[in-house]
């Protein structure tokens, strides 16, 4: 695999002012997301709701890559295809969820590190064989009274340093996802000094493991107060603090940023992104896009429920809110016109 096949492959995830599906949840997040809405936990429900997803029509118009689970890699549609290969006849490239997940911090406790580089290099080489194109690993950073660590920042950004130059062995684009949580009561300055100092050390790290920057993407939270802090800040000051933060330490050879949406709502995850673009882009040496979970697919569960009668509604919600996305990253998300928007499409359907 040439550096140019991953430079393409990083460019294409973030083309076309689309973003990147995070259909990645483990089993035991779908199952709690199930839960909640009485769908039963198994992986025949599991992989119906997948379906819904792959299949919807119109996703590829928004969408431009979608990170799988290591089962949902392995499942198929009702006609038999496998997903990667249904998301790649509609041109989305196949992605995989890499790591194990976020375990406790020896001598750091409130703290975590996530694992899974054992076994990584044979792990990568079956995902690649199956069609996925690129990857994720996230590494997980709670802000708290003395947290984080520095030994918390540098042992998380070292595990994705290591993650990313596997990947690119493998031909694989990696996406580096440092999330700075957005829990507790701390403000937007101090989760702006905290995503900071992750961002550069990260940086330090992929530099030192010898990971082509422009073979790779990023994927970080935005710059937020903490959910119980006792200010939330306009969309226009998060959005302000996010692209500062960026333009500080990311270099301008990564092809894109794609946020998380960590918990944000819907509407406010695509009205803070659509403020970035709308008031920064000229700014930006990278192009700013999403790479939402609960945020684009919520709307769509809550439609489904698990009830085969509610397929085709539930692909609509989530087609709506991808493509709401997607004005976003032009600067051109209006929230009361696609509330308004929705409405009509529910009526007309």
């Amino acid at each position: 695999m040439t550096a140019q096949t991953l430079t393409d492959t990083a460019r294409a995830l973030v083309a076309g002012d689309k973003g990147l599906l995070a259909m990645d949840e483990s089993n035991a997040t779908c199952n709690k997301r199930f839960a909640v809405l009485g769908i039963p936990q198994t992986e025949a429900a599991r992989r119906d709701w997948r379906e819904l997803i792959v299949t919807a029509p119109g996703l590829g118009d928004s969408i431009s890559g979608a990170i799988l689970f290591d089962e949902t890699i392995r499942q198929k549609t009702n006609a038999g295809q496998p997903f990667a290969k249904a998301l790649e006849a509609v041109g989305i490239i196949p992605g995989i969820k890499v790591d194990m997940g976020a375990k406790p911090l020896a001598g750091h406790p409130g703290e975590t590190v996530t694992e899974g580089l054992d076994g990584l290099r044979e792990r990568l080489a079956e995902y690649a064989g199956m069609g996925a194109r690129f990857a994720k690993w996230r590494g997980v950073i709670a802000i708290d009274k003395g947290l984080p660590s520095r030994a918390c920042i540098e042992v998380n950004a070292h595990a994705l340093a290591r993650y990313a130059a596997l990947c690119q062995e493998a031909g694989i684009v990696p996406i580096i996802e440092p999330e700075v949580l957005m829990d507790g009561d701390h403000t937007l300055a101090r989760c702006a000094e905290v995503t900071e100092e992750v961002l550069q050390q990260t940086f330090v790290q992929l530099r030192a493991q010898g990971v082509l920057l422009e073979g790779m993407l990023l994927k970080p939270n935005m710059v937020l107060p903490g959910q119980k802090a006792a200010v939330q800040d306009t969309v226009a000051a998060v959005a302000e603090a996010t692209v500062n933060c960026l333009l500080r330490t990311v270099p301008a050879a990564v092809p894109g940023v794609a946020f998380l949406s960590g918990g944000q709502s819907a509407q406010l995850a695509s009205a803070r992104l659509n403020e970035m673009n709308l008031k920064f882009k000229a700014r930006m040496p990278w192009a700013l896009t999403f790479s939402f979970s609960r945020a684009v697919q919520q709307p769509a569960l809550d439609a489904w429920k698990g009830d085969a009668a509610n397929v085709a509604v539930a692909q609509q919600a989530l087609v709506l809110r991808t493509r709401a996305n997607q004005a976003a990253r032009r600067g051109d998300y209006k929230q009361d016109k696609q509330d308004q928007q929705d409405k009509q499409d529910q009526q007309d359907k």
